[in-house]
């Protein structure tokens, strides 16, 4: 080893030693968080949203323009980080060679690999610098927190490839006898543009070129952990422990034993907030993808998922250095906790709930879990809420519904339909086999009730043998719920569970997403395990099996069809097909027209987390923004598959236009039966 090796080599050590420490401190923030042992499962799962979403890019690709750049640069870092390995090896121990161990096809195709990628790395940091520079992406405006971070770590990238480049080719025409087109072709070019240089400048440049490339090596590496880039390291890991969000995964809020939960209820601090959700700051590329989506913040509310996150960031590290300073034994002024100090009420109750942040971060960070946590805090720990959501409150906890209505009117929309319930089952010594659970809105709400009523005349006309629960069916609990309020939700779901139980309940169908979700993903937390279907596949299913008898002619009222995608069925439980298969076999003469963002791209109705029962005091409303985009498509008809997209949509529609109707799919199904 030569004295240049052995500087090297103690500069790699005290590099390594750096970086090990402050991997130390970053784990040791993370366990200033709160335990989450539910990231261990599932490992098949696990590995394919790693290698879906973290290795191939699948969500970065949702971008057409910055994802491809991204992902080039993402897939160039992986393949060249072999040849930086080799690199840094090779400084320490000059005969350390992949040669040595690699089939010769297999060792040239690495070598071309890394003039390969090195290339495609160089295009898309240029491209990357130029859009910066030039244009004014929306979504990446107000990341001040580290403004020139991006300029910094580009240029950094880039000259990390030039510099390879330059290393290489000089060594090739310092020892033209090692030169080959074979291996690293570009470098073999750029080495025949700089064969006018002196073999012993050559050398000289190239040792320049070389320890100005392993300084920039070392030095990116422990600049990132005081860098938003710190997601270069952080993402994989965070796609892997992130939810797994599977079938019935999706927007699963965490189990809280309010039993235990005797000094501190959600989160008002970092500490209060799950480990996972700490890491998800560190993983945060501050790409503003999900505030983009985010339909509070594209309205004009004061809400930016981005935000939320990179709050968490920052106030993680404060609190860390608060409570560094005072194991010291120094006094510290502690600075403001994580609510109110950073995020204000304001903010979390604009938060709809529609899981469109979640679904865009490339790097599966839980935006929406830190906001109902710190939700729960303000309604169990502070008693602070909208004052127009308290009657809500009331009346659920009351009569079991979100609406001041009496209990005893929810069966009477099916008067005259000869629709048992379960109860009158049970005293004949009968039973269904299936429960159609109606939910608040399609019991008691004037227009939902005719999706109702048009369902339940569909499954008649089936044959379908199912009854409903009458006065006995309660709130799925869902608004609370998403609301903060886990005690009032926890005596509904106990409720309902506990009737289900009664009358041995395992196949329940249901109009409303929200009550899907509940029953069917978040029951199970209280011992309630059911088959849930929406009534959007049920439909489908029956048209499908040809069991709903329609009249041969077809006269439709009108021609084409806009379908509103609902949140809590698309998003949160992955169904987009279904209530458009159900609208093409009932009306096949109808066209149906795409909103630009639709499927898992929808905009939400501004209805879901409790906002149905708040005022949207500040912005455009959502529901204006959705209805003004419904009729752009030059729809005769808008079509939706939840209660409250009917209410939302409809109200926002009729005030444009009046000549435009909301249907729900079953009534345009029940509209052709025989």
């Amino acid at each position: 080893m030569t004295a240049s090796n052995g500087l090297f080599a103690l500069i790699v050590a005290v590099a390594a030693g750096f970086f090990a420490s402050n991997v130390q401190r970053l784990v040791g923030y993370l366990r200033l968080g709160r335990l989450d042992d539910s990231r261990w499962d599932n490992v098949p799962r696990r590995l394919y949203n790693l290698a879906t979403i973290g290795i191939f890019q699948r969500k970065i690709f949702r971008d057409g323009i910055a994802g491809p750049m991204h992902a080039a640069i993402f897939w160039g870092f992986c393949v060249l980080t072999v040849g930086t390995s080799e690199f840094i090896v090779r400084g320490i121990v000059p005969t350390f060679t992949l040669a040595h161990y690699l089939p010769q096809w297999a060792y040239r195709f690495y070598q071309n690999s890394q003039d390969l990628w090195g290339a495609l790395v160089i295009g898309a940091v240029a491209f990357a610098l130029w859009r910066r520079l030039t244009h004014r992406v929306k979504r990446l405006q107000g990341a001040e927190t580290h403004a020139n971070d991006p300029l910094l770590i580009l240029s950094w990238i880039g000259l990390l490839m030039v510099t390879m480049f330059l290393a290489e080719s000089f060594e090739m025409v310092a020892f033209p006898q090692h030169a080959s087109p074979y291996y690293r072709p570009l470098s073999y070019a750029l080495a025949n543009v700089l064969s006018f240089v002196p073999q012993d400048w050559a050398a000289f440049f190239r040792s320049l070129n070389w320890w100005s490339h392993g300084l920039l090596v070392l030095g990116f590496l422990n600049y990132l952990p005081y860098s938003k880039h710190l997601h270069v390291v952080a993402s994989l890991p965070n796609v892997y422990l992130s939810n797994t969000s599977g079938p019935g995964q999706a927007g699963v809020m965490k189990y809280m034993d309010l039993e235990a939960e005797t000094e501190q209820f959600g989160a008002k601090d970092v500490e209060h907030l799950s480990w996972k959700s700490l890491l998800d700051g560190f993983a945060c590329t501050e790409c503003g993808r999900c505030t983009a989506v985010c339909p509070a913040n594209t309205t004009g509310k004061l809400l930016s998922p981005r935000k939320i996150i990179v709050n968490v960031r920052e106030r993680l590290e404060q609190r860390a250095l608060e409570l560094q300073t005072a194991g010291s034994g120094r006094e510290t002024a502690e600075g403001r906790p994580l609510l109110d100090g950073f995020i204000s009420e304001q903010e979390l109750w604009a938060c709809t709930t529609c899981r469109a942040c979640v679904q865009e971060c490339p790097v599966s960070i839980d935006q929406l879990s830190v906001i109902l946590e710190m939700r729960r805090n303000l309604v169990l720990g502070e008693s602070r809420f909208p004052e127009e959501v308290m009657p809500a409150f009331e009346s659920m906890e009351q009569r079991g519904s979100p609406w001041a209505f009496d209990p005893g009117e929810r069966g009477k929309w099916a008067d005259g339909l000869d629709i048992p319930t379960m109860a009158e089952l049970a005293e004949r010594g009968e039973t269904a086999d299936i429960l159609y659970f109606v939910g608040c809105m399609g019991s008691f709400d004037d227009r939902a009730k005719k999706t109702t009523v048009a369902f339940a005349k569909i499954m008649k006309a089936a044959g379908v043998n199912f009854a409903i629960l009458g006065r006995e069916e309660k709130c799925n609990g869902d608004p609370a719920r998403r609301m903060g309020n886990e005690y009032l939700y926890q005596m509904l779901a106990r409720e309902n569970v506990d009737t289900l139980a009664k009358y041995h309940v395992r196949t329940i169908v249901t109009a409303c997403p929200h009550c899907m979700h509940q029953l069917g993903n978040e029951y199970p937390q209280f011992g309630g395990h059911y088959d849930v279907i929406h009534h959007s596949t049920f439909i489908a299913h029956l048209l499908a099996q040809g069991r709903v008898p329609l009249r041969e002619e077809l006269h439709a009222a009108v021609s084409t069809f806009t379908y509103h995608d609902s949140c809590y069925l698309g998003r949160y439980n992955q169904i987009y097909d279904a209530p458009r298969e159900t609208l093409k076999r009932a009306l096949p003469v109808v066209h149906l027209v795409e909103m630009p963002r639709s499927g898992d791209r929808g905009l939400c109705c501004g209805a879901g987390g409790g906002r149905m029962w708040m005022e949207e005091s500040e912005g455009k409303r959502i529901n204006a923004e959705r209805a003004e985009e419904a009729l752009a498509t030059g729809a005769q008809a808008v079509a939706v598959a939840c209660p409250f997209c009917m209410t939302m949509m409809r109200d926002s529609i009729s005030s444009r236009d009046e000549s435009v109707p909301v249907y729900d799919i079953a009534e345009v199904v029940a509209e052709r039966l025989g």
